[in-house]
């Protein structure tokens, strides 16, 4: 009998158990619908285990690393003996291992039935994972994504993907960073602040290329304050190793000799062999295509998370899975809205935006754009933080916000309140009544718009 035919086992089957996957069966639970999830690996995934989590850990350790290092400037008698990486090891896994309990509780308490295995999609309304078939009268692909290589590398101790950095045992002597996206730039910056002598290779014209041109600019100059090389325009060539180094080549002839070539050239979409092009899913280079509601094209079958073509962010997922239950669950969510997703990038210093790049309102809105950027010199609490960079607005010409774009400590707290800004298409005229306790780094945001408003409070520039 066909697997259409079969009674359905559950109101929902998730297949994934990473952010969209998981954030999607506890909605859906929730909403009162029977739901099996279905992960290989560890709840969680990757942003759990591999990705957000442990990153974010070991960029907190790399920061108590530098106020150790820099202590005497603000008066304090410390010293950085060195970082013991596998004891930051253990304090990163701790935090993961926390993070995993809590979920797997929750899991339980919404009495989800989780199956561990590899699943496959059977049609499009079946998931076979071993000898179990779930068949569900909604099908949920939230397989995730996996890092990228380049061909002619092959993987090993000292050629690594972000996965491969996370089990090192030592903090490698020289560093090549492939590639200056969020990864390259977060991972680059923590193992400077470990000590590593660092060079970061792209080939795009500017590191975070997806950032308002002012941001990366700002990065690349804090990156060469703190000794990281930064090579953008540059295309990797080729790699060889010996017993004494890596030797990476780019196309315009130069060598770089390095202990660790670390590959952050993206990630890619988990979609092969699953059976999903047999169920009718249209495939663009391993994406699935859905609308902005999730809907594959085939009647149950819904897609989230970062097999969607999209920015890979693990909060996207999350919003997706919730969007998605919500709407199988009979209710009506707005769909979720890439143009507004916040997007920090954890590097020392911080990039945080949302909305429209400057050269993205330009070529939506002409000539009629304008900007202000507010520096952190101005600001009190970043004075005593002893940051430096900006709060960039840009605005449709008498009109709302549309992109809200900072370079700094801790600015990645403060993109919350640009989302309200952008999300609710605010005027900078809105924002100024608004009060922003003193003394904080938030104030920053709140001076941005009093000086786009024309009523400035402290210098500008």
């Amino acid at each position: 009998m066909p697997a259409t035919a079969v009674q359905p086992t559950h109101d929902v089957v998730v297949l994934g158990g990473g952010s969209g996957g998981y954030a999607c069966a506890l909605r859906a639970a929730e909403l009162g619908l029977s739901v099996a999830l279905v992960e290989k690996d560890l709840l969680g995934g990757t942003c759990l285990h591999r990705g957000c989590i442990p990153t974010k850990a070991l960029l907190h350790a790399a920061e108590v690393a530098d106020a150790a290092r820099d202590a005497e400037r603000f008066g304090v008698r410390a010293t950085l003996e060195g970082v013991d990486l596998p004891a930051v090891t253990r304090y990163r896994e701790g935090v993961v291992a926390r993070l995993h309990r809590g979920l797997q509780g929750l899991v339980r308490a919404r009495a989800v039935d989780y199956v561990e295995g590899a699943g496959r999609l059977e049609g499009p309304t079946c998931v076979v994972v071993g000898e179990r078939r779930l068949v569900g009268r909604h099908v949920v692909l939230a397989t995730g994504s996996r890092a990228r290589t380049l061909p002619g590398l092959d993987l090993g101790d000292r050629v690594v993907t972000s996965d491969g950095a996370l089990r090192l045992r030592e903090v490698p002597g020289r560093v090549v960073v492939l590639g200056g996206g969020v990864i390259g730039v977060e991972f680059a910056s923590l193992l400077r602040s470990f000590g590593a002598e660092v060079t970061v290779v792209e080939a795009l014209p500017r590191l975070v290329a997806t950032e308002d041109a002012s941001s990366s600019a700002a990065l690349e100059r804090a990156f060469r304050r703190r000794g990281i090389t930064v090579r953008t325009g540059a295309r990797f060539a080729s790699a060889s190793e010996d017993e004494r180094a890596v030797t990476v080549r780019l196309e315009d002839g130069t060598e770089l000799e390095t202990d660790l070539l670390l590959v952050a050239v993206g990630r890619a979409p988990v979609t092969d062999d699953l059976g999903y092009e047999e169920a009718g899913v249209t495939l663009e280079r391993g994406f699935v295509v859905t609308d902005d509601h999730g809907r594959t094209g085939v009647e149950g079958l819904w897609a989230v998370g970062d097999i969607v073509p999209g920015p890979q962010l693990a909060h996207r997922g999350f919003a997706q899975g919730i969007a998605v239950a919500e709407r199988v669950a009979g209710l009506s969510p707005a769909p979720v809205a890439d143009a507004l997703l916040p997007r920090v990038t954890y590097s020392d210093p911080e990039v945080a935006s949302v909305g429209l790049t400057e050269e993205q309102a330009r070529a939506e809105h002409g000539e009629a754009v304008e900007t202000s950027k507010y520096s952190l010199g101005g600001n009190g609490r970043s004075q005593i933080l002893g940051t430096q960079g900006f709060v960039k607005l840009v605005r449709v010409a008498h009109g709302p916000v549309v992109g809200v774009h900072m370079v700094g400590a801790r600015m990645g707290e403060q993109v919350g309140e640009a989302q309200l800004v952008v999300g609710w298409e605010a005027h900078p005229e809105d924002v100024t009544p608004f009060l922003h306790a003193h003394p904080t780094q938030n104030e920053a945001l709140g001076e941005a718009h009093l000086a786009l408003a024309g009523k400035p409070l402290h210098a500008h520039n």
